[in-house]
């Protein structure tokens, strides 16, 4: 870590008005500045939550690990952005439950626990910003279990694609699996159906949408049964 410096939020919207915020400038002057190299461990399960992290440039991935090894990719967090689990973890002083990784190299601003729960009582502009964005991503995990209990992966699958379509999807089967919470194998039996239809076409650590107006018709026939 390094020292942190306040008008390097200047450059995201949704940050820069913590800068006119007296209290919330006090307690980024006392935070330090985190850059590290892509696919660096930022917390595994169990760790103690010692900061209140914001993404500045970059992309952290965050994820459940089961004891047979499986993974769940939660969420990911870019640029402006902070992650639910650590607020969860300093609100209630517990360990982390999940792991992250960043996914590209990273720079984040880290306020340490004492300073940021002092903050958060005085700063009208850091409790908005907190509450905004642990609210808006519990929203989403709460979208992803519901999606994981009652939709098919199929349905999952396609989404996921049509989302991504007009551009190649650099994930592996494996990356793809661990973003839908399933097997390897049986996105890989998808896809391969999927293509054999003419939706989209398979190379090595890639995939190309190439008619998304099929996958989707195939979704709101799967949902109307």
């Amino acid at each position: 870590m390094q020292p942190f410096s306040p008008s390097a939020l200047e450059k995201i919207p949704a940050l820069a008005k913590l800068l006119a915020d007296a209290a919330a400038a006090r307690a980024l002057e006392n935070a330090m500045l985190v850059e590290v190299p892509a696919q660096t461990t930022l917390f595994r399960q169990g760790d103690a939550c010692d900061n209140y992290l914001i993404v500045l440039e970059g992309s952290v991935k965050v994820f459940a690990r089961s004891e047979q090894g499986r993974e769940i990719v939660l969420y990911h967090i870019d640029d402006g952005g902070s992650c639910v689990l650590t607020t969860s973890c300093l609100f209630a002083h517990s360990p982390y439950p999940a792991e992250g990784v960043s996914e590209t190299a990273l720079k984040a601003v880290a306020i340490p626990v004492r300073v940021f729960e002092r903050a958060l009582e005085e700063s009208v502009a850091l409790r908005e910003f907190v509450f905004n964005t642990y609210s808006e991503r519990l929203s989403r995990l709460i979208t992803l279990v519901q999606q994981i209990a009652f939709e098919r992966i199929d349905v999952r699958l396609a989404r996921y694609l049509v989302r991504n379509a007009g551009q190649q999807i650099g994930l592996t089967h494996q990356n793809l699996a661990e973003e839908l919470g399933t097997a390897r194998e049986v996105v890989s039996r998808h896809l391969k159906d999927f293509e054999s239809n003419g939706w989209l076409q398979l190379g090595r650590g890639r995939i190309e949408v190439i008619d998304a107006v099929g996958l989707q018709q195939r979704i709101d026939l799967l949902l109307s049964q």
